[in-house]
């Protein structure tokens, strides 16, 4: 069952994957520089501190960008 949050959370992650493959494509990011922002921002989850839930929301939101990363979906590789 999907609902309106995670609606939300997949448009998003869309919006910004379309933005970080623009700014590679124009030459505003490069891919270490895009890789450098996921992994920024993946850090920050890893990081967080909470309650046991927020906390494992967190390590979900690392580990999906992490797989990201691992899967170049926000870079275009040659």
């Amino acid at each position: 069952m999907s609902t309106a949050s995670e609606h939300a959370g997949q448009a998003a992650l869309s919006i910004c994957e379309a933005l970080l493959l623009a700014m590679n494509d124009r030459g505003l990011l490069t891919e270490h520089e895009i890789v450098g922002v996921l992994r920024d921002a993946a850090a920050t989850h890893e990081n967080a501190v909470g309650t046991d839930h927020e906390t494992e929301n967190h390590r979900a939101v690392a580990d999906l960008i992490n797989a990201i990363i691992a899967g170049g979906n926000s870079v275009r590789r040659l």
